[in-house]
């Protein structure tokens, strides 16, 4: 700030020129310190990239659902109808072959057993009787005082009588057979799973009493497509998991038939009787097949939703500057496992695929890029 001290004195032409001269090189100065008088390049963003190679086939991995289920497996009852009397054993109980599980009320079939054995009695009475009738009259025809007549007669008789003694003894036999059968056994050893009347019932025929799990083979019934089935062959091993178990297992059989309603073929697997699984657990088999189909594996972060069905990826593409811009291209997704998806659309070898940091990037937004890494296909 320039002060005078007279404000009415009157300035001299040299004196004005040092005061503009002043002012100009403050100006001047001022100049030098515009913002828009020094260009400031733009910054580009950096992206990591992966040279893309293709593929002519993929290896997919696909799980079929099964179930546990032991190789002796069944529902019991009785062959007859009656009241049940007793029960020996419940769920959980481990039984032995041959062991007593429950019995019907027999006491009608031992009345009609007494009744058959007195019949019998009386008709071996007969028979004797009429066989010793027979010998007489055998001795008096020799000597021609009974007609041939009477003969026949008494040795009809007695083929009667022996003919209703064998149909008593089978009827008595049938009656034993059913004091027999009023005893239910275990068939097999194994474990009662599931115990289904109580004692007092009035069952019919063949209604369950039980069910009775054997616990000597445990087997793995697993439905797969049909084209899986024609790649397994019986005593092949494969690999099931039972829970949080992993098994290995022997292909006990292979069904000839597709299932009507699941339309697979059941596999049968054998697994080791000291497997430790229950009747009715859920098993998972995996299987590894090789599918031909030309395409490329990429990471699954590579991809972002598209339209229509489809997905995209971002790629690099280079003009004939030199520059480096982002574009965008559509693709189909033909398999995934947990890391990478083999994919298939307007893509080719050797393109430069951005693996990281898609949100920060649009289309058309100029970039630079890494030394891209070669993806190798799975």
């Amino acid at each position: 700030m320039l002060y005078f001290s007279n404000p009415n004195r009157i300035l001299t032409p040299s004196f004005k020129h040092l005061i503009l001269i002043f002012f100009t090189c403050i100006g001047i100065s001022g100049c030098d310190n515009d913002p828009a008088a020094s260009p400031v390049l733009p910054r580009l963003q950096t992206v990591n990239t992966l040279t893309l190679t293709p593929a002519s086939e993929y290896q997919q991995q696909q799980t079929y659902t099964g179930v546990i289920r032991a190789a002796n497996t069944t529902a019991l009852g009785f062959e007859l109808a009656g009241k049940l009397n007793s029960i020996a054993v419940d769920s959980g109980d481990n039984v032995k072959q041959g062991q007593i599980l429950a019995q019907l009320d027999t006491s009608l079939l031992l009345a009609e057993q007494k009744q058959l054995q007195a019949s019998l009695l009386q008709t071996q009475a007969d028979i004797d009787l009429a066989k010793s009738n027979l010998k007489r009259v055998t001795q008096l025809s020799s000597e021609r005082y009974v007609s041939a007549q009477q003969l026949d007669e008494n040795q009809q008789q007695v083929q009667s009588l022996l003919a209703n003694k064998q149909r008593l003894e089978a009827s008595l036999e049938a009656t034993q057979l059913k004091i027999n059968k009023s005893t239910l056994t275990a068939p097999f050893a194994g474990v009662i799973s599931k115990r289904q009347q109580n004692k007092g019932a009035v069952i019919n025929v063949a209604t369950p009493i039980f069910t009775l799990v054997g616990q000597s083979t445990q087997l793995a019934y697993i439905g797969v497509p049909i084209h899986v089935a024609q790649q397994l062959a019986p005593a092949k091993p494969v690999d099931i998991v039972v829970g949080s178990n992993q098994l290995t297992g022997i292909i006990a059989g292979i069904s000839a038939e597709v299932d009507s309603v699941t339309r697979t073929v059941q596999v049968r697997v054998a697994l080791d009787s000291k497997a430790n699984v229950i009747n009715g657990e859920m098993a998972y088999f995996s299987h590894q097949q090789t599918i031909a189909q030309n395409g490329f594996w990429v990471p699954i972060s590579t991809l972002t939703d598209g339209i229509r069905g489809l997905w995209n990826v971002l790629l690099v593409s280079t003009d004939n500057t030199g520059k480096q811009f982002i574009e965008r291209r559509d693709v189909e997704i033909i398999y995934t496992n947990n890391a990478q998806a083999y994919i298939t659309g307007a893509i080719a070898a050797q393109d430069t695929l951005v693996v990281a940091g898609l949100h920060k990037l649009v289309v058309g937004q100029q970039v630079l890029t890494q030394t891209p890494k070669r993806l190798e296909a799975l």
